[in-house]
């Protein structure tokens, strides 16, 4: 028995791997919040 008990894992991996995700979603958002004006016409 090793006293890790979780698999090591890389931060800057762990980093990479959540700017992958939130960025796209935050731009996703933000064209959203644009657009919601035009769906009511404004």
């Amino acid at each position: 028995m090793t006293t890790q008990d979780k698999p090591a894992v890389n931060p800057v991996l762990a980093v990479l791997a959540w700017l992958w995700v939130v960025v796209p979603f935050g731009y996703g958002l933000y064209e959203l919040l644009i657009k919601i004006p035009a769906l009511f016409g404004n």
